[in-house]
């Protein structure tokens, strides 16, 4: 069962003194989460009279030769909130963008010291430890902290020798089946570097929330250069460890990407372009590639999927073996909201054209998660289930009139199971709601008991978000949106700004607000609320308001 697991920690009780004297007070500015420029290559460092002993020799943070004195190029994060602790991570890369993907440290472990306090600015330490950052680990750093008071906030750093991480806080779930009357998180997908500045993310910051889910396409693994000054490093599609190190790390760079993660506690899911586009299983995208052979993939999919648990707060039972990585998971938020991270991607059958889609045999989800899933959604649930997942799940039919036209990758090419989860979700779960990235727009949806019938029962919500870049500008509606409203009444909004989607859950009412800015190719834009749709618990459907 992947619920999340617990390890053993040995924290300070939170009724002991501060066990460590302070590392400093430097690094309990929150003006420091914004040191980095966009490229990364300039940061706000700590000056030493002598080089850190760790440092690559003959190299600097801006890609040529010196002396390095700032390791935390990538900023902090944390992850996957249990009612006593949360996940920490950074990775030392005092050059993040170095070709070799070694981010500019030796070839060997660097011990990292962690604290985790009350306040800011750390006079009440209540959790200490060290980690060992490993070469071949990419140096990140992954603590599993525990503890800790459930719906608690806290603030953590790390040290690396001399220098300070940025501060980043956190939050705590609650206790077990405690009594929550409010719970406030924010999903976002799709942040293609060259398409576009991050300022969703900056906005998302400011925001007062308890989670992000972040549901797929932290990267894209393709040579696109946009033109916007931030075209893709390396300038190639990317297949070795090195280069989606380095991919990752210049998506780490943004400023704004930073901020999201050091101000909140991330749950985080892939979709494709963290491996390739639209790949499924062990078979890769058809193309010209050298990657077709599934043996070859799977060695592909392997140094993918080690580089992103690098660069992202996963526990150590989310650490992939070899090409396999156990990512679905639940979350638990008191007696109020069940978090339910799926992959449609790990288990999936093969993509195949419109006749196949009804074919029963094919899965998007795999048995073993299938069932899981089931089991988690008709046992004892919270008030309200979200389905954190990737593709779009309700019906969507691109073609007007008579002939129909559905999407492959999406839930519609693999019928069969998505009608059995509706019927689940027919049978009586508590609240089910569908949230969706993938498709780099807004979209709200009833799912329908049959979507032949618009007056058939509504028997849950899907809600579908933006990108945070991917695909540039954006627009309000295309001429195809047209259509695809009239086709499918089911659909009730369409929306193409880019930004991310905010929900305010209570125990009588789910509340969303579309969150969109109105341009990424430069940057600053403000952000705006686009719509809001509320869902009565108990009542499937939501309502515009």
């Amino acid at each position: 069962m992947p619920d999340i697991p617990r390890s053993p920690q040995s924290p300070a009780p939170e009724n002991t003194p501060n066990p460590d004297p302070p590392l400093s007070t430097a690094a309990a500015s929150p003006t420091r989460r914004r040191a980095l420029t966009a490229g990364g290559a300039a940061i706000g460092a700590l000056a030493l009279g002598t080089g850190p002993a760790w440092a690559q020799p003959g190299h600097n943070g801006a890609g040529g030769r010196g002396r390095i004195t700032e390791p935390f190029t990538l900023g902090v994060a944390s992850g996957d909130p249990l009612p006593d602790g949360f996940v920490l991570w950074t990775r030392l890369a005092p050059d993040p963008l170095a070709e070799d993907g070694r981010g500019g440290m030796p070839d060997r472990r660097v011990r990292v010291r962690w604290q985790v306090a009350t306040d800011e600015r750390f006079r009440r330490v209540v959790a200490s430890g060290a980690e060992f950052a490993r070469p071949e680990e990419g140096h990140s750093v992954h603590v599993e902290v525990h503890g800790l008071r459930p719906g608690a906030e806290y603030y953590y750093r790390f040290r690396a020798g001399r220098e300070l991480s940025p501060v980043g806080r956190s939050k705590t779930a609650p206790a077990p089946g405690a009594r929550l009357d409010g719970f406030a998180f924010a999903f976002a997908s799709c942040q293609n570097y060259p398409s576009g500045y991050y300022t969703a993310h900056a906005h998302m910051a400011q925001e007062d929330l308890d989670l992000v889910c972040f549901l797929g396409d932290y990267i894209y693994e393709g040579d696109a250069q946009g033109d916007i000054g931030r075209g893709h490093l390396p300038a190639r599609e990317v297949f070795s460890v090195a280069d989606y190190r380095v991919r990752h790390a210049q998506h780490k760079t943004d400023p704004d990407l930073q901020a999201a993660h050091a101000a909140f506690p991330w749950a985080v899911v892939f979709d494709d372009h963290e491996v390739e586009n639209n790949w499924a299983d062990d078979v890769s995208e058809p193309d010209d590639e050298p990657d077709q052979d599934p043996a070859v993939f799977l060695r592909r999919r392997a140094r993918a999927f080690q580089v992103y648990y690098e660069h992202m707060p996963l526990r150590r039972a989310q650490r992939p073996a070899g090409s396999a990585m156990q990512l679905y998971r639940r979350l638990t938020f008191g007696d109020l909201v069940d978090v339910h991270l799926l992959d449609t991607r790990q288990y999936r059958s093969d993509q195949v054209g419109d006749s196949g889609h009804a074919d029963p045999g094919r899965t998007l989800l795999g048995a073993e998660q299938r069932e899981w899933l089931e089991e988690g959604l008709t046992g004892p649930t919270a008030r309200w289930n979200v389905l954190a997942q990737q593709v779009f799940f309700s019906q969507r039919d691109f073609n007007e009139g008579e002939s129909t036209n559905f999407s492959n990758d999406a839930w519609d090419g693999y019928r069969h199971e998505r009608d059995r989860m509706r019927d689940v979700f027919a049978s009586g779960p508590s609240n089910p709601v569908v949230i969706t990235g993938d498709v780099h727009a807004n979209y709200l949806c009833d799912v329908k008991a049959d979507f032949a019938d618009p007056d058939s029962a509504t028997v849950a919500t899907e809600v579908v978000g933006t990108s945070i870049a991917s695909g540039g500008d954006g627009e309000d509606q295309r001429d195809t949106d047209l259509v695809q409203l009239a086709e499918n009444p089911h659909i009730k909004l369409i929306n193409r700004r880019r930004g991310y989607v905010r929900n305010e859950v209570s125990r009588g009412q789910w509340r969303t607000d579309y969150r969109v800015v109105d341009y990424v190719t430069r940057p600053d834009a403000p952000i705006r609320n686009l719509a809001t749709f509320v869902i009565e618990d108990g009542s499937p459907g939501a309502q515009q308001v």
